[in-house]
């Protein structure tokens, strides 16, 4: 059958999903006194860049959402704390997949999570009354989400746990046809040209994920390197079945914010997304290469430790973040060692380079030193580590 698909028949509407559950669950954390209730309390307390006026990450999605295939799409504002029958199972996520585990994923208790993905909203979205009726009437659907997502990360320049993804879900009745591959490859070129200009060089790969199929990644030529920057694919009917819906097809897409903003203005640190000064903030603008103002000197620690083999890196990673915060730019792991007869039987020596720098001002040695014994300190205590 001829395909039909358009979007000009959809009219934008706003929709703001409760968080009568979400506050419930916020409320119980404020009692809790455990590091990782306090570092979940901060990073939710942390600005959403993507609605936050002056920031890339605002401007992208702007224009993003105002590009012409888009603009009559819905929006969608949905919980930052969500069950992970939800997040993980409605989205075909494995049994043993990776992002189900605690070192992971911020698991607020046994069932609810940090929000790791955006496409999560689709569950949202076809269970909204005003959705459920334009079903039934088998109209074309359109939805956009945008915001913070969290994920347990290394930490390193490019990388941080909060960040935010951007995704879009268009979907038409059976009756209409099947949509081809080939709409959201368009789709997806006017986002890329609207970040980086018409000029881009991009290129379509395949890809796996979870909930579509087929799925594809699309790539840009940046400085003589392809690099990945979004993703997308057909919702699979097994997925669209368990929400709920029968009889509709289309295409989904899901990107991080902040890889497009920093390829888009070559920025060497993702900190500096976050910057309070007005040197930083006055060039971050999309087109605009950023100019460092002021490069402050690094300041180089070394740490290493004896520890149980149950150890994992992004646990660790989380405690340097409480212990220094936004003054640590990298945390690379340089060398592991097992040896029993040395160690013990079922322990591990782990050294990670630290490297210490502020964005905003000269640190010293003296307090570097006191901040890193702090370090070793917290991680003799938390992991049962014996520092070498």
């Amino acid at each position: 059958m001829e395909n039909t698909y358009t979007t000009g028949d959809l009219a934008r509407v706003d929709y703001v999903v409760s968080r009568d559950q979400e506050n419930a669950l916020r409320a119980e954390l404020e009692k809790r006194t455990d590091a990782e209730a306090n570092r979940i309390r901060q990073y939710l307390a942390m600005p959403d860049l993507s609605r936050t006026e002056g920031s890339p990450l605002h401007e992208i999605k702007d224009r993003v959402t105002t590009l012409p295939i888009l603009k009559n799409f819905d929006h969608i504002d949905i919980p930052e704390i969500l069950g992970t029958d939800i997040l993980f199972d409605l989205f075909d996520f494995a049994p043993d997949h990776v992002a189900r585990s605690k070192s992971d994923t911020y698991y607020v208790d046994e069932k609810n999570v940090l929000r790791t993905h955006d496409t999560v909203m689709w569950y949202y979205y076809l269970n909204l009354p005003e959705v459920k009726a334009k079903i039934a009437e088998g109209k074309s659907l359109g939805v956009m989400c945008y915001g913070k997502v969290y994920r347990k990360d290394e930490i390193d320049r490019k990388h941080m746990n909060i960040f935010h993804q951007m995704g879009g879900l268009f979907l038409q009745p059976d009756s209409l046809g099947i949509m081809p591959l080939d709409e959201l490859k368009k789709v997806l070129s006017e986002i890329v040209q609207s970040t980086f200009g018409a000029d881009v060089k991009y290129q379509f790969l395949d890809d796996t994920f979870p909930y579509t199929d087929p799925s594809l990644q699309i790539e840009v030529e940046i400085n003589g390197n392809w690099v990945e920057i979004m993703g997308g694919g057909m919702p699979k009917k097994s997925v669209l079945t368990k929400m709920g819906l029968e009889g509709y097809n289309g295409w989904a897409f899901g990107f991080g914010l902040e890889r497009l903003a920093m390829i888009g203005m070559e920025l060497p640190d993702i900190r500096l997304l976050w910057s309070d000064d007005d040197r930083v903030k006055k060039q971050l603008k999309l087109g605009t290469k950023f100019v460092e103002v002021s490069k402050y000197p690094p300041v180089v620690r070394d740490i290493s430790f004896i520890v149980q083999n149950i150890f994992v890196p992004n646990d660790f990673f989380d405690l340097a973040r409480d212990i220094a915060g936004s003054m640590m730019e990298e945390m690379a792991l340089v060398d592991t060692y097992k040896n029993d007869a040395k160690f013990g039987e079922g322990n591990v020596s782990y050294a990670f380079r630290i490297i210490y720098r502020s964005l905003d001002r000269t640190l010293t040695n003296a307090e570097i030193d006191t901040l890193h014994k702090k370090l070793e300190e917290a991680t003799t205590e938390t992991f049962g580590a014996t520092i070498r």
